[in-house]
C-alpha cells in the first residue's frame, strides 16, 4: 500500500492524466506518416519519448513554481508544497524523463535523437516564461505542438507539411485553453508580478484571445485534414473538434469558472482521443 500510495503521489506531482492532451496527436502524426499501423517498435518508442518528455517537463515545472505554488490556495495542496514528496523525488523524475527521451529518440533515427536536447530545452524553458512574457500560453502549446512532428519524424525521419500544419493547429488549441485555465488564477497572478495574459491585459481580453487562438486551431485542423487526404471520418473528426472548441467557451460563459474542470480537462481530453480514433478509423478507409 505505502509503495501505492507513492506512486499516486508521483502520478499526481507530474499530472499524469493530462498526458491525453498530446499523447494522441503524437500518434496521430505517427499514424498518417505510416499510412497505417507502424511498426510495433517504433510506435512504443515514440510513447516513451513522449512520457518522458513530460514527465521531466511537468516534474521540472513543479519544482521551478514551487514558490508560487505553496503561496497560492489553489495549489497549496500539491505534493511539494504539502510536503507530501521531496524536491529530490521531482528532481530523479526530471532525470528520468531526460534520459529516457533521448534514449527512445535515439532508437527512432538520427533526426530525432538530435532534436531531442533541443525539445527538451524547450520543454524545460516554458516553466520561466510566465515571468516575463504573457504569451507563455503559446509556449506551452509550442511545446505539446511536437508532438504529431514528433510522431511524424519517427517514421519518415524528414519533416513535411501536413504535421507542420497540425501541429500549428495544436499549439493554438492548447495556447486557447491555457488562457481559459489560467483565469482561476488571475488575482495571485497579478500580486505575484506573473505574466499570465490574463493577469496583464484583463479577462475581456484574456477570453478574446482564447476565442482566437481557438478558431485559429479549428482551422489549421480542418487544413491538416484537406493535406492528408482525409474522407468522411476525418471531416467528423474535424467537425466535432470544432463543437468541443466552442462548447469550451459556452460552458465558461453560462458556468464561470465552476466550470473550468469540465471544460478544461473533459472537453480537451475528449477532443485530442476523438481525432486520433475517428483520424485512424479514416486512414482505414483511405488505403
Amino acid at each position: 500500500m505505502r509503495v501505492l500510495r507513492f506512486l499516486a503521489q508521483l502520478s499526481e506531482l507530474v499530472a499524469f492524466p493530462h498526458t491525453v492532451f498530446a499523447l494522441p496527436f503524437a500518434f496521430l502524426g505517427l499514424l498518417e506518416a505510416a499510412g497505417g499501423l507502424p511498426p510495433l517498435s517504433t510506435a512504443l518508442w515514440v510513447l516513451l519519448a513522449m512520457v518522458g518528455a513530460r514527465t521531466a517537463a511537468m516534474a521540472f515545472n513543479r519544482l521551478v513554481d514551487l514558490p508560487f505554488d505553496a503561496a497560492n490556495p489553489r495549489t497549496a495542496q500539491r505534493p511539494l508544497p504539502a510536503g507530501r514528496l521531496a524536491k529530490a523525488h521531482a528532481w530523479a523524475l526530471v532525470v528520468a524523463g531526460a534520459v529516457v527521451l533521448v534514449v527512445a529518440a535515439g532508437q527512432l533515427n538520427p533526426l530525432c535523437l538530435a532534436l531531442s536536447p533541443l525539445a527538451l530545452a524547450w520543454v524545460l524553458g516554458y516553466s520561466y516564461t510566465k515571468r516575463f512574457t504573457a504569451f507563455s500560453h503559446l509556449w506551452l502549446g509550442m511545446g505539446l505542438a511536437m508532438a504529431p512532428v514528433g510522431g511524424w519524424l519517427a517514421v519518415t525521419g524528414s519533416f513535411a507539411l501536413p504535421p507542420l500544419v497540425l501541429a500549428g493547429a495544436v499549439a493554438f488549441w492548447v495556447a486557447g485553453f491555457d488562457i481559459l485555465y489560467s483565469l482561476q488564477d488571475l488575482e495571485f497572478d497579478r500580486g505575484a508580478g506573473l505574466f499570465s495574459l490574463p493577469a496583464r491585459f484583463g479577462v475581456a481580453a484574456a477570453l478574446g484571445a482564447s476565442r482566437l487562438s481557438h478558431a485559429l486551431a479549428a482551422a489549421g485542423f480542418a487544413a491538416f485534414a484537406w493535406l492528408v487526404g482525409a474522407g468522411l471520418w476525418g471531416g467528423v473528426a474535424v467537425g466535432l473538434a470544432c463543437s468541443l472548441l466552442v462548447a469550451q467557451h459556452l460552458l465558461l460563459a453560462r458556468g464561470g469558472l465552476a466550470r473550468i474542470q469540465t471544460a478544461f480537462f473533459t472537453a480537451n481530453g475528449f477532443l485530442s482521443l476523438s481525432m486520433l480514433g475517428l483520424f485512424a478509423l479514416d486512414i482505414i478507409t483511405r488505403r
